[in-house]
């Protein structure tokens, strides 16, 4: 719970000298949360949402992450606010705000929570103007994999843009999404290989003798190979024994596997040159 801090000493429900003791976080000018509530961005969202003009809304990765996908902003991190044409506020630092037409792309729960809907979060993502278009990309896999947007309502949505501020890039950036990704590192994977002109089989289901033996990164089903991202999670001791008997299991099934690290795809020529050569042989 997040309450304006003149509200409650007003009701009589705190002195300011309460207020100004270690019992409260102070959120934002005049809003405040009890101090065992976790600091997480949703809280200053929550905080923000209390002293934003009317009409406005959250949007972009603040949005995501009031859809519930984790990770993506942390509490340092500014709260982005979109405001209607017209609207002027000038902010605390934390809040990050720009002018958008919101007409029919928002929700609302409660009195003041406001923020876009689905497919306007990830369209506004897509148009973000990231230095790095790849990394939209691997944005808009997060997106989709964690069940917040249909893949193809994005792509709807972005084909009947008309030309603004960043469409190009997120015509480019949709046509690379796929949402299978279960991590950014498989999407930069997927990107590298692609590219490469290494086109496969993402998330391919592994069958030996109408028998499940694993769910590959990548795979060329033809070849019975499979490229793999190997990440530092897998080196926990149970998990190391479980990627043992997976990978036994795959050989014992007549693939062969080839794995990437984060080193490889800092300098994936040598990782493409042994999937050629795999592919090949």
């Amino acid at each position: 719970m997040v309450f304006r801090g003149t509200w409650a000493v007003g009701a009589g429900l705190l002195t300011p000298d309460q207020l100004r003791s270690s019992a409260w976080r102070r959120v934002r000018h005049d809003v405040y949360a009890h101090v065992d509530q976790e600091r997480t961005h949703r809280l200053y969202a929550r905080g923000t949402a209390l002293v934003m003009p009317p009409g406005a809304a959250f949007g972009g990765r603040t949005a995501a992450d009031l859809w519930g996908v984790r990770g993506l902003v942390g509490p340092d991190d500014p709260v982005e606010v979109l405001l209607p044409p017209g609207t002027r506020w000038s902010p605390a630092p934390g809040v990050r705000v720009r002018a958008a037409d919101l007409s029919g792309d928002v929700v609302r729960q409660g009195p003041w929570l406001r923020w876009t809907d689905r497919v306007r979060t990830a369209v506004d993502l897509a148009r973000s103007g990231a230095p790095d278009p790849d990394e939209v990309v691997v944005l808009l896999d997060r997106l989709v994999h964690a069940g917040m947007v249909d893949l193809g309502d994005v792509r709807r949505a972005v084909a009947a843009l008309p030309r603004c501020r960043g469409s190009r890039q997120a015509r480019e950036v949709v046509g690379w999404a796929d949402g299978l990704a279960q991590s950014p590192q498989e999407t930069r994977l997927r990107l590298v290989l692609q590219r490469a002109g290494l086109s496969s089989v993402a998330q391919h289901v592994v069958l030996h003798r109408g028998v499940f033996v694993a769910r590959v990164d990548f795979a060329w089903p033809e070849h019975r190979l499979a490229v793999e991202y190997d990440g530092l999670w897998h080196r926990d001791p149970q998990q190391f024994v479980a990627d043992r008997r997976r990978l036994n299991a795959l050989l014992a099934a007549g693939w062969r596997v080839v794995f990437v690290t984060a080193a490889d795809l800092h300098r994936p020529a040598g990782m493409l040159v042994r999937v050629h050569s795999a592919l090949a042989s």
